[in-house]
């Protein structure tokens, strides 16, 4: 089963960018659709972005139009650049892959100050 590992999170400044990486154990090329999704204190888990492996792309409306998925199929790594960030994007970010059972990441940190 293929496993995923975050990372790249850290403490930045409102109206700054991070980008986040998911490195997998094995190929990706054959999962369909890899995602990331995000969890603040008191809030369940959230959807953020989903990518294909045809480039489709699709985003959560809180992040549309300051996050890009992408990922490197020859890398097996999928990543999320966050830009504009605000204090509400505070979480740990988390890689899944949506494979029959899915398989998820342990997480990342990013936290925004005001």
């Amino acid at each position: 089963q293929v496993h995923l590992v975050e990372s790249g999170g850290g403490l930045v400044q409102a109206g700054g960018s991070l980008r986040i990486s998911c490195v997998a154990s094995e190929s990706i090329r054959r999962i369909r659709t890899m995602g990331w999704f995000r969890q603040a204190p008191g809030k369940q888990r959230e959807w953020v972005a989903s990518v294909t492996n045809d480039g489709g792309t699709a985003y959560a409306p809180s992040v549309e139009g300051r996050f890009a998925i992408s990922r490197d199929d020859y890398k097996d790594t999928v990543s999320l650049q966050m830009n504009s960030l605000i204090p509400d994007d505070t979480a740990a970010y988390y890689c899944k892959a949506y494979v029959a059972n899915s398989v998820w990441g342990p997480g990342t940190q990013v936290t925004v100050s005001s």
